[in-house]
Order: structure tokens, then sequence, then C-alpha cells
């Protein structure tokens, strides 16, 4: 999957999550997970977006920290939206699913360039360097 694609599927995310809090009922539980699901479901494609023009290896494995951070959010308040029956059975499924992909990806995507950061510090000490 190309950065650009990654990119499309987390706007596409946004867009799902943004849809779902709009079917939510009106009342004070609907509202209150919609908007904390409305945050960071958006904030998911906003950070990945900021992370494609990180500054640092050490700025884009933050910035994808944020993002794992925030779909695991947004996984947690589609699960309590199912379990506080807030919409029918079924609804959100396929959308959850996203959300646990999309934080297995992240959370891939954070350990490849943790390991790489690493490699690339310790290739570049001199062997008199003391760790």
């Amino acid at each position: 999957m190309t950065s650009e694609d990654l990119k499309n599927r987390t706007m596409d995310f946004a867009v799902r999550v943004l849809k779902l809090v709009a079917a939510l009922p009106k009342n004070v539980a609907g509202k209150t997970v919609g908007n904390q699901l409305a945050r960071s479901g958006t904030s998911v494609a906003a950070n990945y977006r900021a992370a494609l023009r990180a500054k640092s290896t050490p700025d884009f494995i933050n910035k994808i920290t944020i993002i794992l951070e925030e779909a695991d959010e947004s996984s947690f308040w589609m699960e309590l939206t199912d379990r506080a029956e807030l919409l029918p059975p079924g609804k959100i499924t396929a959308l959850r699913q996203e959300a646990e992909e999309l934080v297995k990806i992240f959370n891939a995507t954070r350990s490849t360039s943790k390991r790489k950061a690493a490699s690339s510090t310790n290739s570049r000490k001199r062997p008199n360097q003391q760790s």
C-alpha cells in the first residue's frame, strides 16, 4: 500500500465516521459518543497527512503514534456504541473492523520506523563509541 493509498484510506475512514456520527441518536449519550468519535476518527486522517510532512524520523514516529492512539480510541467509541445499543446491531461492524485494521497498520509502521531509526543510529556510531 502506498502512502497515497493510505492517505485516501484514512480520509475514507474519517468520512465514514462522520456519517456514522450523523446517524447517532440526538440524546445525551449519542451526542457524547458522537463528539468523541468525530474527533478521534477525523484525527486519524488529519494526523496521517501531517505524518507525511514530518520534519524528521522522530517527528514521523510521534505522529504515527498519535494516529495509532486515535484509531484505537475510535474503535473504543464504536465498541461503546455497540454495547450501549445506540445503533441497530451490526451497523458499525465494518467500520469498527477498519479501525482495528488501521491500528494494526500504524502499529507495524511505528515498529518498522523505530527499528530503522535504531539501526541507522547504531550504524553511525564509531566502533570506539559507547552506547
